[in-house]
């Protein structure tokens, strides 16, 4: 139905409308609210209002914590640090390597695949700065020691051959076991100060029935047969010799076998039994006899055996090539020379 102008209400409304309008307004002209309902409704309305405010201001907020989150997470997971705590992994300081962050091993990579050289050059010098300020690995533990098994200064040279002499070899009587135990001595005749680190050349020279093949020259161990000899531990790797100062090395001459023995004759080798002369007795008849008596014997060989005579000269060369002590080890034809490194001279 079309309706014209003039069918409109006052509100704009067409005829129909407004019957529609009253039979509604009828239909609950006898509905009421409950008591307390303006109250509810004023009290709602607000609550409503600030609940959807506290969910715009929650998801603002959990977008920004997801973008300064993230670049951190990231930036953690690149390092390499394993003692990195992910407790403060969302803090700034902690995150770009602080306290917490660990040590990183030359060459290594961090577990994204990155380069971990940055933080590797901070460690080492962070390490580099704690030595500077411990004095850790700036000389040796002992540089202040009186112990003269340290080494010399840098500016105190080797002894050289010019600088050293010897006063020769001693050597004590055998022992019951026929072991000879002796001393090599050097000093420092110079007039300035030298360092000894060697013990030199220790070697022999056999004279008479010694056999050079079967000696033999050992560097002295802790349970070797030389158990006459000072401990291993005793031995100076490096020594400065002040002028006059000394030090020694010493050896044992351990046999192993006796000196041969051989036979002397004391007479020459038994004469001939001489032919018989004949004589002619009152009967006639010509009988022999013999210039050995009645009975005819001769001199019998006569012999003793001794022990050959042998000698081994020890010789002990000093580790400038110069000078040369020795010591004399009478009856000693095969056996092992056991000598031992640098000794503090008495």
């Amino acid at each position: 139905m079309n309706h014209g102008p003039d069918d409109q209400g006052p509100e704009g409304l067409d005829s129909d409308e407004l019957a529609l309008r009253r039979i509604l307004h009828q239909a609950v002209e006898e509905i009421e609210p409950r008591d307390g309902t303006l109250d509810h409704l004023r009290r709602a309305v607000p609550a409503r209002r600030a609940r959807k405010r506290q969910a715009l201001v929650g998801a603002a907020a959990a977008v920004l914590f997801l973008g300064t989150a993230v670049p951190a997470l990231v930036h953690v997971s690149n390092s390499t640090g394993s003692s990195v705590n992910s407790e403060y992994a969302g803090h700034g300081e902690q995150a770009q390597g602080g306290a917490g962050q660990g040590k990183e091993t030359e060459g290594g990579e961090s577990t994204s695949g990155g380069s971990s050289g940055k933080t590797e050059d901070k460690g080492k010098g962070s390490e580099k700065e704690k030595d500077e300020d411990t004095g850790a690995g700036t000389g040796s533990g002992t540089g202040g020691s009186d112990d003269p098994s340290a080494a010399g200064p840098a500016d105190v040279t080797p002894c050289t051959a010019d600088q050293l002499g010897t006063s020769g070899g001693t050597t004590a009587a055998p022992d019951s076991s026929g072991t000879v135990y002796g001393t090599f001595r050097f000093s420092n005749i110079s007039a300035t100060d030298c360092t000894v680190s060697s013990p030199g050349g220790v070697n022999f020279i056999t004279a008479g029935a010694a056999d050079s093949t079967k000696i033999t020259t050992s560097r002295h161990v802790g349970g070797d047969a030389a158990a006459g000899l000072p401990d291993p531990s005793q031995e100076l790797t490096s020594l400065v010799l002040k002028p006059g100062a000394a030090y020694e090395v010493r050896f044992a001459w351990i046999p192993s076998e006796t000196c041969p023995t051989t036979t002397d004759p004391t007479e020459g080798p038994d004469d001939p039994t001489p032919t018989p002369t004949p004589t002619e007795n009152p009967t006639g008849t010509t009988e022999g006899t013999s210039t050995g008596g009645d009975t005819g014997t001769s001199t019998q060989l006569m012999s003793q055996d001794t022990t050959a005579d042998g000698s081994v000269t020890v010789t002990n060369t000093a580790e400038a090539g110069a000078p040369t002590a020795t010591a004399l080890v009478s009856n000693a034809c095969a056996g092992i020379i056991y000598y031992t490194g640098v000794l503090a001279g008495a």
